[in-house]
């Protein structure tokens, strides 16, 4: 009988000590973190091919995040904007977002500014998080909206500069017509300020067609109705344009072309850039200088290249200069581009000229040397019924 007694207690010893195991390995799983269980939870959520595929295809970053908070799969663009660090979210408050969405099971967008730490670029971002299913994933979509607050601010200081320009030629203006009403019994004053008023609303006019083309250039359709320009053609309208101002400074302008160079775009607008570009060499230059316009095909293995060239060996541009040029109402000399009626958007016209025809603009400049700025754009691929437009010409002559 004892041996029994001592055999049923062995027996119940283990059964109590399993229980015992049993109930602290499950507190110790209700216990721990959702971080500890990552590894099971991970290996057990699988993300479909077609959704990955779907993220891929996504313009901005793209995350889903399981119901332990943890990383299932994340967009090269969202690794990119240190969205995730490992398999978690990386910041906080984007993270809190991911939480009261699967709370609430609803969708939140939401404009965060994210510090990155010292020396680091704050990120400006738009989230959008929402439930993918009823399994607690989420869903997290972002877009950098840096682009458009650097766009807000470029027309904020557009504003601005354009503000600050107006003021200087309709003050000027206001305080001619009144020097003319004063001297309204002064034959010769009226002539003096009036011939003045007429140099003030000439600049007056200037700017704010610049400003128009600038604003149309700017655009969605900046070329509404692209067509085969002939070079030769814009070149020699542009020199003609500025014969009189190079004359008036005894500049001796000189035009050099190649035939039958033809790009597609506005002649108009390629006129409006070429032109600009012999008006800054003529002013810039000192008094018996020379200004060369000249156009050439450059062939290249992957796109041949019209490069129009307009040279002068005038006063030249300083290097930091040159870093600022292109930019809108910078002027190298204020005073000189004044006297000359000058806008300071010359140049800023020239260069959105070349992008929205594909091509660019580019200067090389020595101070006391001259410069040379080089408006290279590219030449259309022919079309079959050009080619054979080209033929039939060919055998009529």
């Amino acid at each position: 009988m004892g041996a029994v007694y001592v055999w049923l207690a062995a027996i119940g010893g283990l059964v109590v000590g399993a229980v015992v195991t049993w109930l602290v390995g499950r507190a110790l799983d209700e216990a721990r973190h959702p971080v500890d269980t990552l590894a099971t939870d991970v290996r057990q959520a699988v993300v479909e091919p077609e959704v990955k595929r779907v993220m891929a295809l996504l313009k901005g970053a793209g995350v889903i995040v399981g119901p332990h908070d943890e990383v299932l799969h994340s967009t090269v663009a969202a690794r990119s904007q240190s969205l995730t660090r490992g398999t978690r979210i990386a910041d906080q408050e984007v993270l809190d977002l991911v939480r009261s969405s699967r709370e609430d099971g609803a969708q939140i967008t939401s404009d965060l500014d994210l510090d990155r730490g010292p020396g680091r670029t704050v990120q400006h971002l738009t989230v959008r998080v929402g439930p993918l299913d009823d399994h607690g994933n989420v869903v997290l979509l972002t877009d950098d909206r840096a682009p458009l607050l650097r766009a807000e601010q470029t027309r904020r200081d557009f504003v601005a500069n354009i503000s600050h320009e107006l003021k200087t030629p309709i003050g000027a203006v206001a305080i001619l017509s009144e020097a003319i009403e004063g001297a309204a019994d002064d034959p010769d004053s009226v002539r003096h300020f009036a011939g003045r008023l007429i140099v003030e609303v000439g600049r007056l006019s200037e700017l704010v067609k610049q400003i128009i083309n600038l604003s149309r250039l700017q655009s969605d359709e900046p070329l509404l109705t692209p067509e085969q320009v002939d070079v030769d053609r814009v070149l020699r309208l542009a020199v003609d344009r500025n014969r009189e101002l190079a004359g008036s400074r005894e500049v001796n302008l000189v035009l050099r072309t190649e035939p039958d160079l033809v790009v597609l775009g506005d002649a108009d607008q390629l006129t409006d850039a070429v032109s600009n570009l012999v008006h800054n060499a003529i002013v810039y230059s000192d008094r018996r200088a020379r200004v060369a316009v000249s156009s050439r095909l450059v062939r290249d293995v992957d796109q041949d290249e019209v490069e129009i060239v307009v040279a002068d060996n005038g006063i030249g541009i300083s290097d930091d200069d040159q870093k600022r040029i292109f930019e809108r109402f910078y002027r190298v000399d204020y005073a000189r581009s004044r006297d000359n009626g000058g806008t300071g958007l010359g140049l800023s016209l020239v260069k959105h000229i070349a992008q929205v025809h594909g091509g660019a603009v580019d200067v090389w400049s020595k101070v006391g040397q001259g410069s040379t700025f080089t408006l290279s754009l590219p030449v259309p691929e022919p079309t079959p019924d050009a080619e054979d437009e080209i033929g039939i010409e060919k055998e009529q002559a």
